[in-house]
């Protein structure tokens, strides 16, 4: 009988991992097995592509941080290529990679991604570097791709964490899904920071070197792109030996990648930049208001501080460089130089017909003083406020030719003031009233013709409504108003463009960096004052010029017209002119350290500081080199005569007025203004006289009054 055979044991059944690992004993049984080992790298590194895939997929690539893109606006001259400065925290301008020289780009690559043309937006040995480095708590590493380092600057913080670096990994593969090489190349050249205040590499080149990307040679380009691993360090004299030794490995890598041959990087040397003392501050000196006041004028047109902080426009003022450089040299040549602590000069130049600002004078230094004295100083008008009254009184009728009493002092409905040193003139016409500006007759013909008719006659020319102190009553005509200078400029640049008061404006164009018009000035206008009665006032002004007050503006050499201005106590003093082509207005006051305002009484060493003295001299210095170069521009002469019907000769009269200036008079307790430049006092030196401009034309260049009209009618009330 045949045995059976023993049954054979069962094998144990095949495990999918084998761990805790079978027929091992002690610590090998707790040790992976090879095979385990790479299965679990694997599965993971199949998870996080997975992961990595579907981030891809899913995320949509955010719109840059302000920081990295913003571009500071540019401030232009009329010229729209002069520039005044600049507006915006970051000096950037971003400029395409046709417009970053070759070597630049060769020098970029070599210092942070050698590989970058051949990689898909992040260098795998890099990736576990790093994450390694995150494990064991070292150090992170540099070892980001050029596309990795811009999404972290463009769209990322700073911060050092897994989720971060997660983040930069995924963009950096979307935007290699997006953009093209080269336009990544070229947004992380724009964005990251070279030191010098530079953001963007056209800021670099212009801040090391002085020129622009598309000229760096491969020195420059080398040291560019070495200096951006530390900035404010290799900046330091301690970090030039280390600078060096970076520069020298960008060369190297140049050469590696093929940018250069050996004997080219052997011929490099490295370069010396340029000297820098510290960021550029646009806001110093005079320049400051003007940037200051084109940023007023972007608000106004409904631009935001951040649009005007980083979106890089190119803006075009009416500020025009050869009368804002007079403007500027007229201040320093002309003002006082002596005891002159709290004291401010105001200068505003308008065209007329457009109300485009051309100049202003703001102050010496804005960094020093942020309050405009062209735009925002106010002071009391004084007599420069009796045009007003004039064009009210001729709308009403009133002739040039009309008579009145010039007799001081007078009470008039109430109101008791005298003229300049209580001088009686007697019996005058209204022209000559406003030749040498005589107190008791215009505040007789305000109140004859309305002082609120004065008043709104002030605010149609282009004087706020407003304006500190602009009031309808008896003192409105003789200046206690408190206006700023740009004001009156303004107002006055209606008369000249005979009633026709145009807006006022600073800036004509907006361009956004790519060069496309995003606001564009469309002046606009409004016929306020017949032009009868406007050749009437500006016959008048021009002869306080040729014969009054205003005879320092003779040495501007054409014809002008204008009128003088000063306050009582000597608080304030003016000269508002006007050719065709430009009204501009100056304004001298003083303040203590309070803000007070303070006597000009000692300015300069003049015992009386008055319109026809110090502003006046601004004001003819100013235009001469305003209107260097332009056609000389007469005013038509009156067709009608208002109030008389009877109309000027086709020829005018060869001979000159026998009309000579005499003292300007003053109201008790109100106004002031001496015609007369001031003499110096005996304690002053020679240095600190006041500058006399001598006239420069001839009679026959100045506006004559017509002979007395036959028909000119007196006012009602008795003189």
């Amino acid at each position: 009988m045949a045995t059976k055979a023993p049954a054979k044991p069962k094998k144990a059944k095949r495990r999918f991992i084998d761990y805790p690992r079978a027929g091992k004993s002690g610590v090998r049984r707790w040790l992976p097995s090879w095979k385990l080992t790479l299965g679990i790298l694997g599965t993971l590194v199949i998870a996080v592509l997975v992961g990595l895939g579907v981030a891809v997929a899913s995320i949509e690539v955010p719109k840059p941080n302000d920081l990295a893109v913003a571009q500071t606006t540019r401030v232009y001259y009329d010229d729209g290529k002069t520039e005044i400065g600049r507006i915006g925290e970051a000096n950037r301008t971003s400029v395409t990679l046709d417009r970053i020289s070759p070597e630049m780009q060769a020098a970029i690559l070599a210092a942070e991604d050698r590989g970058y043309y051949s990689h898909g937006g992040f260098d795998p040995k890099g990736l576990l570097r790093a994450t390694w480095n995150n494990l064991t708590g070292g150090t992170t590493q540099g070892a980001s791709t050029i596309t990795q380092q811009y999404a972290k600057n463009a769209y990322l913080s700073q911060e050092q964490s897994f989720e971060r670096k997660f983040k930069e990994l995924v963009l950096s593969v979307k935007l290699e899904t997006q953009a093209s090489k080269d336009d990544i190349l070229a947004n992380y050249l724009n964005a990251i920071y070279y030191g010098r205040g530079a953001y963007g590499i056209q800021a670099a080149s212009q801040a090391y070197f002085g020129k622009t990307a598309a000229k760096l040679d491969a020195a420059e380009a080398a040291y560019l792109a070495a200096i951006i691993r530390a900035p404010s360090f290799y900046a330091s004299k301690k970090g030039q030996d280390e600078l060096e030794g970076r520069w020298d490995y960008v060369v190297a890598g140049m050469v590696q990648t093929g940018a250069l041959t050996q004997a080219q990087a052997d011929a490099l040397v490295f370069p010396t930049p340029l000297p820098w003392s510290g960021a550029y501050n646009y806001y110093k000196g005079t320049n400051g208001y003007l940037l200051e006041a084109a940023k007023e004028a972007m608000l106004d047109l409904g631009y935001t501080e951040d649009d005007i902080n980083l979106n890089g426009y190119r803006v075009t003022t009416s500020i025009n460089k050869q009368a804002q450089d007079s403007a500027t040299a007229a201040v320093e040549q002309y003002g006082p130089t002596y005891n002159t602590e709290g004291l401010r000069i105001g200068l505003a130049s308008v065209r007329p017909g457009t109300g485009e600002i051309v100049a202003m004078y703001g102050g010496k230094n804005y960094l020093r003083n942020q309050l405009n004295d062209a735009t925002q100083a106010t002071a009391l008008a004084g007599s420069t406020f009796k045009p007003f009254a004039l064009t009210a009184a001729l709308e009403d009728g009133i002739s040039l030719y009309s008579t009145w009493d010039g007799s001081s002092p007078r009470t008039i409905q109430g109101y008791t003031l005298q003229n300049y040193g209580n001088v009686s003139f007697g019996t005058v016409t209204l022209l000559k009233a406003t030749e040498n500006s005589i107190n008791t007759p215009y505040v007789e013909l305000g109140l004859t013709v309305g002082t609120d008719n004065v008043r709104k006659a002030a605010i149609r020319a282009g004087v706020p409504k407003d304006t500190t102190g602009l009031l309808a009553d008896p003192t409105t005509v003789l200046g206690t108003a408190s206006p700023t200078a740009l004001d009156m400029a303004h107002a006055y640049s209606t008369f000249a463009a005979r009633g026709e008061r145009a807006d006022l404006s600073l800036i004509t164009q907006v361009k956004t960096p790519d060069k496309q018009i995003d606001y564009e000035l469309e002046p606009e206008t409004t016929q306020e004052f017949d032009v009868d009665v406007m050749d009437n006032v500006n016959f008048a002004l021009q002869q306080v010029v040729n014969v009054g007050t205003g005879t320092t503006a003779l040495g501007l050499g054409r014809p002008s017209a204008g009128k003088t201005g000063t306050t009582d106590n000597n608080m304030s003093a003016w000269y508002v002119g006007y050719t065709p082509q430009l009204a501009t207005a100056v304004m001298m006051a003083k303040s203590d350290k309070d803000g007070n305002m303070v006597t000009l009484e000692g300015t300069g060493g003049l015992s009386s500081v008055t319109g026809g003295s110090f502003p006046a001299q601004i004001w003819t210095a100013f235009n001469r080199g305003a209107l260097e170069g332009l056609p000389v521009e007469t005013f038509p002469m009156p067709g009608t005569w208002v109030g008389t019907g009877d109309i000027y000769p086709s020829t005018s009269p060869s001979t000159s007025p026998s009309l000579s200036p005499s003292e300007e008079t003053l109201p008790s307790g109100e106004i002031s203004e001496t015609p007369q430049e001031p003499t110096p006092t005996p304690t002053q030196t020679p240095t600190e006289q006041e500058q006399t401009i001598e006239p420069s034309v001839t009679p026959s260049q100045r506006a004559v009054p017509p002979p007395s009209p036959s028909g000119a009618v007196s006012p009602s009330f008795s003189p």
